[in-house]
């Protein structure tokens, strides 16, 4: 677990969510936590890939089946607005 993690009242109400729906998004404002949220709650067996870097957002963009099948479930897409 992360240092100084604050538990949040949300974590029971994801796990839920995760384990009834094959996606589930989680929205909020820049910089409140949504990322350490969710490498301390879903750490083995999900990977974790942000679609920051350029290459890695090319990749998800240019062939996103592809991407999914080099990247399979579970896993936590991040920054995934920057597709768009």
């Amino acid at each position: 677990m992360v240092r100084n993690y604050i538990k949040r009242s949300l974590e029971p109400v994801l796990k839920k969510a995760v384990s009834e729906f094959p996606a589930v998004v989680l929205t909020g404002p820049g910089q409140s936590g949504k990322t350490t949220f969710l490498k301390t709650l879903f750490s083995e067996p999900w990977t974790y890939i942000s679609l920051e870097p350029p290459d890695v957002r090319s990749a998800a963009g240019e062939d996103p089946r592809g991407f999914l099948e080099v990247h399979p479930p579970p896993v936590i897409l991040d920054e995934v607005q920057s597709i768009c």
